[in-house]
């Protein structure tokens, strides 16, 4: 037994040993990690901001409306009152012709025009004469409802489910259907409320400003420098108030108070020391006279309530002080403790960036910045529209009580659904968001959804709106910042005005709802933070103690901050505290940053404690086989969020072998940085920066397929393509995102070689057989609708059958198409010019017919036509009614197109080219396995653009061809090259990629290897077809005669300024001549010798006579001109020369 012992023992140190190296080996890799992905995007989706936000509203913040405005009483009758009790908001449904309502889809809604919206129930209480009434779900409105939110029909619906109620089930959801129309409520980007942010003015000197927000009122408060002395700006104040007089309005009477909260550093009362004395020189030593003389400095509000006492300038000042200067910092009882904390704070913030420079704030900084969703803009909104509704019904009580009626005054029978209905449905319709009790007025915030492809409607979701004007210059707000990365992708912007200003949120980005402050201000003051009522002012400067801040108000102080920072972090991870609570600390203001506020960006990170990550192999096996999801994680504190401002408190590895010993996140996956549209380009770290920005912004117009129930929809333009293939290189994110089973373009066997001299300029030589077998081959779906109306005095819209002609009996030319019903039948086609629906208006004059004269037409005759250049068919036909019960005809009219000279194309590179020529087939090189090329590509497209990841993606497709398998090509990972060219050698192919080919036209060998393979291309919506344009003569201008513009017009083609320059250079007078008058507006006037003015057939006005007139031909705009300008009293004289002399 020893023995065994002793052996046991030898055998130990050597493991032991053994340990010590293995802790200094790098971390072994967990290839695995990326299943997080999936499993986040299975939880949050790419949309989920949308949602979540919207379900906030609607299931916390709307029911906080409510109450903050419970109550409506009268002045007329004291025991009047309206008290809600409760708020619901139900499905949504339709409500046909004043029947029961029954529920809707949005698919339905699309189709026939309508709101997918749901009723707003309340619970309400109220006083009917002397008897208290209770009714419950009585309705106030109806709300639009965001798709795949939680009232949505859709929400956790199997594809099954979704595909009965035609519906895709990779559709995103996060957008409302408002008329018929998808419209989307942009993210828009702002500076964070209730933040100090420390910065200089126009004039170089500093200031502190706070833009308070809260749900009464917002404001903006300034703490800014003049002459050496600090002022206090707000818009209240006529002028800048000394700051001295302020914290004696708030009732530090004695200076030294003033100087203790400000700190009493010898730096700084240097510096504070002449605002004292300013104070002293205005006379102000008491809180009374500090209140009175601001008080004499307010603006004077227009507003006085009426019948209310009117205040002294005292009160009113006061009042100010408490409710609007710093108005999210609360003041209970007039006890201005903890508001004049905050205000001396701001002075020191200032004092310190004045000797410190590093103490100035960048607005730009993403830890500054707030998103505000779609949630937080409805719920202004609402709110607006809501006390608005409950002013109105203050009205109608106040005018109806005080008469006498039979009845008694019953406030439900006044209630009006359409004030909220219409304030909610025209925002969201026009984009236009006015709340004026904020002054806000904002144009643009909801847009449109593109359905150009499916990740157009994508990319639209994730995009961010900025509030920078695009007009301005300005180089910082556009540039790419190194705090957003991993939150927004660096490539996905436009190029042009809104460059750096629009962007698109990276893959794994989340962005948090506001949380409740109260419980964590309980557990931080349980954890040992010093609450701030408790503190005499002395201790915010002690150098010994951090500040705690919770979403920028102070709730104390606290001595070990790191201890706190601990113990947070841990009930964090345990789930005891949110995990879109961020945490973190700054040494240099010495302060401790708790945030819970809405619209921070945020995103996960595996947490590494003592070197190893916590998520291990078995855990993202458990993962695999389903038995954890990315919850769980979460919850484990295997993973946690991190804001913007947290990341910078964190040590953040990229790969598993950067661990060290400090490292304390490690990296989901690096390829999460990029957004949507540049996860669609494979290998982009082998490409020029500015090639994967040109790609983002064509990928969304690329034509593939919309949706799964893209044959069920009819959208005013649709583009399809007709053999969409998927990618055979693709990336992570590709399959993430479901391109796959959607995918927008084809590939195509590519030549790198030039031919034919048809294909400088990236012009694209094609392969005549390859279109013939459907290579680029698209579908455009365009609809025209008619809807016919009920008038007032009986009459309505008809449609009439086809006109037939007498001798033939067949239907005439233009009606042609026309079914007996007189809509257009499905499956014919349909020329320039014939008409769709055959539809007739009562006319406006059917008053009654004079007597003795045939009495007037009944109905004219308003047909719906077609105009186009190229004839189409029609593919369906709809006859429906929309809410306001009148008939609805669709007809969705499909042209396929195959491609011709002139239409675009791009790879996923950034490479866009158009067709320059459609070659033979037998004119086209030809390799010796007689694979012949769908595109050749000249090669002078690669040195100067360097995108290595298209040279990369066709060796990586064409090992992938013969492999009969797909390749990767994420970014900063994919197939390795090498390994690449050695699968091509186990196929007998160059491992380069280069094949021999032999030319089509002359049967020899081409004398260089051309490098050969398949290439993703994208067939952009750009077609000559939907461009060209040409005129010979047509329609005019009525006012000035000239030729109309514009291609839907059928306008002229204008020889602009410079292009007369051009000509007067060349001398060619008659050309200009010819060009400018006698093809324009070329006119005959008469001119009178004499007097110089026009005359009017041969006879002048002026002089009376008929006997010195000339006539000559001048341009009609100049005519109009001098008669304009002699309606201006200015008289132009032409002085006329016989030609003769």
């Amino acid at each position: 037994l020893p023995a065994r012992a002793h052996g046991k023992m030898v055998a130990k140190q050597p493991a032991d040993a053994m340990d010590t190296d293995s802790l200094q080996q790098p971390v072994k890799e967990l290839t695995e990690k990326w299943k997080l992905l999936p499993a986040f995007l299975s939880v949050q989706g790419l949309v989920r901001h949308h949602i979540d936000s919207f379900n906030h509203f609607i299931n916390v913040e709307i029911k906080e409306i409510v109450r903050a405005n419970e109550k409506i009483t009268s002045d007329a009758d004291p025991q009047f009152y309206l008290k809600y009790l409760d708020i619901h908001i139900g499905k949504p449904d339709v409500e046909e012709n004043c029947v029961a309502s029954k529920a809707t889809t949005p698919h339905e809604c699309r189709l026939r025009d309508m709101t997918y919206s749901a009723p707003i129930t309340v619970d309400i209480e109220y006083t009917r004469g002397t008897q208290r009434v209770v009714r419950g779900d009585f309705p106030i409105g109806r709300m639009p409802i965001m798709l795949r939110s939680a009232n949505c029909i859709l929400a956790d619906k199997t594809h099954f489910q979704m595909s009965q109620m035609n519906e895709c089930p990779y559709d995103p959801g996060g957008y409302f259907v408002v008329n018929g129309v998808e419209r989307v409520i942009l993210m828009q980007e702002q500076l964070s409320k209730n933040r100090m942010i420390v910065e200089e003015d126009r004039k170089g000197g500093l200031m502190c400003q706070v833009t308070s927000s809260t749900h009464e009122r917002k404001s903006r408060t300034n703490v800014g420098t003049k002459h050496g002395r600090y002022y206090l700006k707000h818009n209240c104040f006529t002028e800048d108030i000394p700051i001295a007089i302020v914290f004696k309005g708030m009732g530090l009477e004695s200076d030294q108070e003033i100087v203790q909260m400000i700190g009493s550093a010898d730096s700084i009362l240097s510096t504070f020391a002449p605002s004292l004395e300013e104070c002293h020189r205005s006379q102000v030593f008491t809180q009374t006279q500090a209140l009175r003389y601001l008080g004499g400095k307010l603006k004077h509000r227009r507003m006085f309530f009426a019948g209310g006492p009117r205040k002294t300038p005292v009160d009113d000042a006061r009042d100010i002080l408490a409710t609007t200067v710093l108005a999210h910092v609360p003041v209970e009882h007039y006890n201005f403790r903890v508001k004049a904390m905050y205000l001396a704070l701001m002075i020191r913030r200032v004092i310190e960036a004045q000797t410190n420079r590093e103490m100035i704030d960048d607005r730009d900084y993403y830890g500054n910045k707030r998103l505000e969703l779609a949630g937080s803009l409805l719920s202004l909104l609402f709110e607006d529209l809501f006390k608005r509704f409950n002013t109105e019904l203050k009205l109608v009580a106040d005018k109806t009580i005080p008469k006498v009626r039979a009845t008694q005054f019953d406030v439900v029978k006044y209630v009006r659904q359409d004030l909220i209905t219409n304030g909610l449905v025209s925002s969201i319709s026009t984009g236009n968001w006015t709340v004026k009790r904020f002054k806000m007025e904002r144009i643009g915030v909801t847009q449109v959804l593109t359905r150009l492809s499916y990740i157009s409607a994508l990319g639209m979701m994730t995009r961010v709106n900025s509030q920078f004007e695009k007009t301005r210059k300005v180089s910082g707000p556009r540039s790419l910042q190194p705090s957003q990365f991993g939150m927004l992708c660096p490539s996905d912007t436009p190029e042009g005005e809104a460059c750096g200003l629009v962007k698109n949120l990276a893959l794994m980005t989340h962005i948090t709802t506001d949380l409740e402050e109260a419980p964590i201000v309980r557990l931080l003051l349980n954890l040992g933070v010093e609450d701030v009522h408790l503190l005499n002012g002395e201790e915010l400067s002690d150098p010994s103690v951090y500040l705690v801040f919770l979403n920028g108000g102070i709730i104390g102080v606290v001595h070990n901050h790191a201890r706190l920072l601990r113990t947070l972090r841990l009930l964090r991870r345990s789930g005891h505290l949110s995990e879109f609570v961020s945490l973190h600390s700054s040494r240099v203001q010495r302060c401790v940053n708790i945030s819970a506020d809405g619209g921070r960006m945020c995103r996960p990170y595996i947490v590494v404690e003592g070197g190893r990550p916590l998520v291990t192999a078995a855990h993202l096996e458990d993962l695999t086989r389903g038995l954890l999801f990315f919850n769980d994680f979460v919850r484990r504190g295997l993973v946690e969020f991190l804001d913007v401002n947290e990341e910078n408190d964190s040590y953040i590895a990229l790969r598993e072998c950067d661990i060290g010993p400090e490292t304390t996140h490690l990296e989901i996956e690096p390829f999460t940085l990029l957004g949507v549209c540049a996860g669609l380009i494979p290998y982009p770290h082998h490409n020029q920066s500015p090639r994967n920005t040109y790609q983002c912004a064509m990928g969304k117009q690329a034509m593939g397929t919309i949706a799964l129930n893209q044959r069920n929809r009819i959208d005013s333009l649709l583009y399809l393509l007709v053999y969409p293939h998927r990618p055979m290189v693709k990336t992570k994110t590709i399959e993430l995102i479901h391109f796959e089973d959607i995918p927008a373009g084809q590939n195509a066997t590519v030549a790198v070689m030039s031919y034919s001299g048809y294909d400088i300029e990236d012009a694209i030589v094609m392969n005549r057989s390859s279109i013939d077998r459907g290579f680029g081959r698209c579908q455009v779906c365009r609809h025209q609708k008619c809807t016919l109306k009920r008038y007032a005095n009986q009459s309505h819209d008809r449609v009439m059958g086809p006109l037939v002609d007498s001798t033939t009996m067949k239907p005439i030319w233009k009606h042609e198409p026309l079914d007996t019903d007189g809509i257009a039948r499905p499956g014919d086609r349909i020329e320039n010019r014939q008409v769709l629906v055959n539809k007739w208006v009562p006319s406006a004059s059917s008053v009654g017919a004079q007597p003795g004269q045939p009495s007037p037409p009944e109905h004219k005759e308003v047909p719906v036509a077609y105009k186009g250049l190229e004839p189409v068919h029609v593919e369906k036909v709809l006859i429906s009614s929309n809410t306001e019960e009148a008939f609805l005809i669709k007809l969705l009219l499909r042209q396929t197109r195959r491609p011709e000279i002139g239409d675009k194309f791009s790879s996923r590179h950034g490479q866009k080219g158009v067709v320059g020529l459609i070659a033979q087939q037998e004119d086209m090189p030809f390799s010796d396995q007689g694979v012949c090329p769908d595109l050749i590509m000249n090669p002078h497209g690669f040195p100067s653009r360097m995108t290595v990841g298209k040279l990369i993606e066709l060796l990586a497709g064409k090992a992938g061809v013969l492999n009969g398998k797909f390749h990767y090509g994420t970014a900063f990972g994919g197939s390795k090259v090498q390994d690449v060219g050695e699968e091509l050698i186990r196929r007998g192919f160059n491992y380069r990629g280069k094949d021999c080919l032999t030319s089509g036209i002359t049967g020899e060998p081409l004398s260089a290897y051309i490098y050969f393979g398949p290439i993703y291309y994208q067939k952009l919506k750009h077609m000559v077809m939907d461009k060209v344009h040409a005129r010979a003569r047509g329609p005019r201008a009525v006012l000035t005669r000239q030729p109309t513009e514009g291609r839907s017009r059928d306008g002229g083609l204008r020889l602009g300024e410079m292009e007369r320059d051009c000509l007067i250079g060349h001398g060619a007078s008659l050309l200009l001549l010819e060009r400018l008058m006698l093809s324009s507006d070329a006119c005959q006037v008469d001119v009178c010798r004499g007097c110089g003015l026009l005359g009017y057939s041969r006879w002048c006005h002026f002089c009376r006579s008929s006997r010195t007139m000339a006539s000559l031909r001048v341009p009609y705009a100049c005519k109009l001109l001098f008669q304009e300008l002699l309606s201006m009293n200015i008289i132009p004289r032409l002085d006329l020369k016989s030609h003769c002399q």
